[in-house]
């Protein structure tokens, strides 16, 4: 992507995150008092992820599993999943746990598109071309999320973000939130399965 289609991506992820804030904040203090009504400990959960040139961030999320659970386990595969809230299998799986995030694009940590951050360790791991994938901002949603999400085994969305990195641009963003947008409402599997 150009400087200039750089500087455009980031003045659309201010204001969308922005906007999208301030329209969302009542449903913010909702959700969290209904978490911490249902199970002890915070609302927020709050992770070191792996950011643009492997800068480490901490990356927020509503928190939908009980607070005495290792947070660097393997992620839940099934909403049976015993370390689940019943609502926070619920938010999972309309992906309203990721709302936080939305934070992290305001303050440059994220974008509204790019690949999906993961933890630190998993970073170091990755492969020579994997690590194409930390040339950008990791995203609120992206490429592997529409085409797939948890029915994609890892690493092939790990290639599917590489490729986004290859082609980004800002027609290719649009696509991805409207895609991202439409399966909102529709429905998808959530949980890793590979």
């Amino acid at each position: 992507m150009s400087p200039v289609g750089r500087a455009v991506k980031r003045i659309i992820d201010v204001v969308v995150s922005a906007l999208a804030l301030a329209v969302v904040w009542p449903a913010f203090v909702v959700i969290a008092f209904l978490i911490r009504r249902e199970s002890p400990g915070p609302a927020l959960f709050r992770q070191e992820r792996a950011g643009r040139g492997m800068k480490p961030f901490i990356m927020y999320k509503f928190r939908t599993m009980r607070s005495d659970v290792d947070p660097f386990g393997v992620s839940p595969q099934s909403g049976e999943d015993a370390r689940l809230t019943p609502l926070g299998r619920r938010l999972r799986e309309s992906s309203l746990d990721e709302l936080p995030q939305l934070w992290n694009v305001l303050k440059g940590d994220m974008s509204l598109v790019g690949p999906r951050p993961l933890y630190m360790a998993q970073a170091r791991e990755f492969t020579q071309r994997e690590r194409r994938r930390l040339e950008v901002r990791p995203g609120l949603t992206g490429l592997a999320q529409i085409q797939g999400r948890g029915e994609v085994p890892h690493k092939e969305k790990l290639e599917i973000d590489v490729q986004y990195v290859e082609r980004q641009g800002l027609g290719l963003d649009l696509v991805i939130l409207w895609r991202s947008f439409a399966r909102f409402f529709h429905g998808h599997d959530v949980y890793q399965k590979w």
